[in-house]
C-alpha cells in the first residue's frame, strides 16, 4: 500500500513544481524590457568601434563603457580621457571628484604613465617611490618615502592612480580641505602655488 501512495504523491509534486516555474516565468519581464536603453551617444560609440575594430567585441565593449560611464569633462585632452575608467574607479573608491583626480593627472604627467620627474616622482599621479632618486630624501626617522611603493609598481597606471588618489583622500581627511590636501600632496618647493594651480585646472575643466 505504501508504494501505491508514494508514487502518485511524487508525481503530483513534480506537477506542482512545473506549474510554479511556468507561472514565475510568465510573470518575469522579457529580455527586451530588462535590457538597458542605449543613448544616441552610446549607439554612435558602438558604430564607431565596430568600424574601427572590425567587430572586435573587447574594443566595442570598452568604447561603450567609456561613453556611458565616463563623467570627465570633455574639455580634458585625449591623453587624460584615455584613463577615464581608472579615474572613475579611483573616485568611487576614495570619494574624490573624478575631475579633481584628472586635474592632478593633467598637471603632474599630462597623461604619460612612465614619466619621471627630476625629483624622482613616478607616473600618472607623480607619486614618490621608495627607490631611485627618492632614497636620498631623508626625514628625522630615516628615508622619507621608505613605506612607498617601488618605481616598477608606480609605472602601472592602475596602481598609480589608485595609490595617488588614496594618498590625496587621506590628506583631505586629515586637513579638511582640498587646498590643504593639495599643498601637502604637491612638490615641497611649490607650496600653495601648486594647490592653487590644480584647483584652477579643476575649475576650468569642470
Amino acid at each position: 500500500m505504501r508504494r501505491i501512495v508514494v508514487i502518485p504523491a511524487v508525481f503530483i509534486g513534480c506537477l506542482v513544481v512545473i506549474w510554479v516555474g511556468t507561472v514565475a516565468a510568465a510573470n518575469m519581464p522579457s529580455q527586451e524590457l530588462m535590457a538597458p536603453t542605449l543613448t544616441a551617444a552610446a549607439e554612435k560609440a558602438i558604430t564607431d568601434a565596430e568600424n574601427k575594430s572590425q567587430g572586435n567585441p573587447v574594443v566595442i565593449q570598452r568604447a561603450v563603457e567609456d561613453e556611458i560611464n565616463c563623467s570627465l569633462s570633455g574639455a580634458y585632452p585625449t591623453k587624460i580621457q584615455q584613463w577615464c575608467m581608472l579615474i572613475e574607479t579611483a573616485a568611487q573608491e576614495t570619494g574624490l571628484p573624478a575631475n579633481l583626480i584628472a586635474a592632478i593627472m593633467l598637471q603632474e604627467s599630462g597623461g604619460n604613465p612612465l614619466i619621471t620627474s627630476s625629483s624622482g616622482a613616478v607616473g600618472l599621479m607623480q607619486v614618490m617611490p621608495r627607490d631611485g632618486i627618492a632614497v636620498e630624501f631623508m626625514c628625522i626617522n630615516g628615508p622619507c618615502f621608505a613605506s612607498r611603493p617601488t618605481i616598477e609598481e608606480l609605472q602601472d597606471p592602475s596602481f598609480n592612480v589608485s595609490f595617488g588618489s588614496q594618498l590625496l583622500a587621506g590628506l583631505h581627511a586629515k586637513y579638511g580641505s582640498y587646498r590643504e590636501a593639495l599643498y601637502h600632496y604637491g612638490p615641497m618647493d611649490m607650496g600653495y602655488s601648486y594647490a592653487d594651480l590644480v584647483l584652477r585646472i579643476w575649475e576650468n575643466y569642470t
